[in-house]
């Protein structure tokens, strides 16, 4: 279980602590990331927490409007649209042309989000459109118990303020048709994404019992904001946010499970939660920054910067101002390059930089082996997971892996590898998008998972430590490890 995945190296860390020290230590960094992802309930909330995290470890907030003066052995966050958020430490030795030690992972995660004219009603229902975000196993969002999470923009006055809510009480429903009405539903069950993923939020009687309004009919020709969603819906993000209705702009808001995560197994070695993809790479590449940069750490004799990178909508191509695939990353370490003295110190530092790509892996599924290649099939507490594709679907090289590896040596954390199938399409990540633009090394990685882009996923314990521990371990060895690879 939790034990075997550990090296048993005699001058390694992890063999100093006692057996039941290791399972605590396990099992502690498992339930601070659940409280990590039961507070991510969107984009913006992850941020959210984030921000509350680097602040209290004393990151300094940057805005990207405004002149920036970085200083060596300092630390900094700055965030795009407030659903991206990167935090970076500059190296005690840093000087311009030195190089980036970076992480990234994305904040986005499968959903369905409210539409922009939501009102419809069926049948004495009041229903809320949705739209398909990212690549969910749909079917898994019936019969759960929903509520709404993001952020609201209000006019207060002259001014328009950025609001988060978060509705805690399950307030929608997608009902499963029931099994007399489909025998079929067992043998093969896809619905219209359009016409059976539309939840129910109240019954047109009670919502004209509890507010006084009748709320009927759809939202085509719809202009205010009144008629572009039932007024149930409207009442409850007012009430969460002691607006008027008319103080309401607009809205972005995912539906959520209310149902929190939680440790599982009959020996609590599972991690049963909604967003792990990628929620996990987003946690344990911030703790090992935050970790690694504390005051009398690493941080003050390294001659980098290091960089952790928490993109918005990977999940749907990362097509947009504050996804990977725009400028932001390369403005701003373009930014913290910038020196007067030396005009190519951007161009000087990517070939000294390095960017793990973190993302959540398959693990091999009991049920599903025929669907893993038969000599890479990654299993649960056995480590990180290397991801390899030849097409460029992931970035991993034998060059970016020797580091790694190396580094994963130092630190005591077991690694895996994984390749798909020949006759099994492959997911990529923001790994090649990055590598390519920006011309640096790149690994891709990730933690084991199953049931992937489901709205509870499954993973283990142990890879929360584990992978922490290799963060880590990169951003205090990365420098010196490098310089001794020679390749160009």
């Amino acid at each position: 279980g939790w034990r075997c995945g550990w090296r048993s190296r005699g001058d390694g860390a992890m063999q100093a602590m006692s057996t039941k020290g290791l399972k605590d230590a396990v099992q502690n960094a498992a339930k601070e990331f659940l409280s990590f992802v039961d507070k991510g309930v969107s984009p913006y909330h992850v941020v959210e927490e984030c921000k509350r995290q680097l602040c209290s470890a004393g990151f300094q907030e940057l805005k990207e409007i405004d002149h920036w003066d970085p200083k060596p052995a300092s630390k900094y966050y700055m965030t795009r649209n407030y659903s991206t958020i990167i935090a970076f430490a500059v190296g005690g030795k840093y000087k311009p042309g030195n190089g980036f030690s970076m992480i990234g992972a994305h904040t986005d995660s499968p959903c369905l989000r409210v539409k922009l004219r939501s009102k419809k009603s069926q049948v004495g229902y009041q229903q809320v459109g949705v739209e398909c975000y990212g690549g969910g196993i749909w079917n898994t969002w019936f019969d759960r118990d929903l509520t709404m999470a993001g952020r609201v923009l209000v006019k207060n006055g002259d001014k328009v303020e950025h609001r988060l809510i978060n509705v805690a009480d399950p307030v929608l429903r997608i009902p499963h048709l029931a099994i007399h009405l489909q025998r079929e539903i067992n043998d093969n069950f896809g619905p219209n994404k359009e016409t059976h993923l539309v939840p129910i939020i109240a019954t047109a009687v009670q919502e004209e019992l509890e507010l006084g309004v009748k709320s009927t009919g759809n939202a085509c020709d719809a202009g205010q904001m009144s008629e572009k969603h039932h007024p149930v819906l409207l009442n409850l993000l007012c009430t969460q946010l002691g607006v008027n209705v008319d103080h309401i702009i607009d809205f972005e808001l995912c539906l959520a499970d209310t149902q929190p995560g939680a440790l599982g197994g009959v020996f609590k070695e599972f991690i049963f939660a909604p967003r792990l993809d990628n929620l996990h790479s987003c946690y344990c590449a911030l703790q090992a920054l935050i970790e690694s940069s504390k005051e009398g750490g690493t941080l003050a004799d390294d001659i980098n910067i290091r960089v952790v990178s928490l993109f918005d909508n990977e999940e749907v191509g990362s097509e947009s101002a504050q996804g990977a695939r725009s400028s932001l990353i390369e403005l701003i370490l373009r930014r913290l390059s910038s020196s007067s003295q030396n005009l190519t110190a951007f161009e000087e530092a990517m070939p000294k930089s390095f960017l793990i790509s973190a993302d959540m892996a398959h693990a091999v599924h009991p049920n599903y082996t025929e669907k893993h290649e038969e000599n890479h099939r990654p299993a649960l507490h056995k480590g990180p997971v290397i991801k390899f594709n030849s097409n460029q679907r992931y970035a991993s090289n034998a060059v970016t892996t020797a580091i790694v590896r190396e580094i994963a040596n130092r630190v005591d954390v077991p690694l895996q590898d994984v390749m798909v199938r020949n006759d099994s399409p492959c997911g990529t990540t923001i790994g090649p998008i990055l590598a390519s633009g920006l011309g640096l090394k790149v690994l891709d990685i990730g933690s084991p998972q199953l049931a992937m882009h489901s709205i509870r996923e499954m993973c283990c314990t142990s890879s929360v430590l584990q992978t922490v521990t290799l963060f880590k371990g990169f951003f205090n060895l990365f420098p010196s490890v490098n310089c001794n690879v020679t390749v160009d």
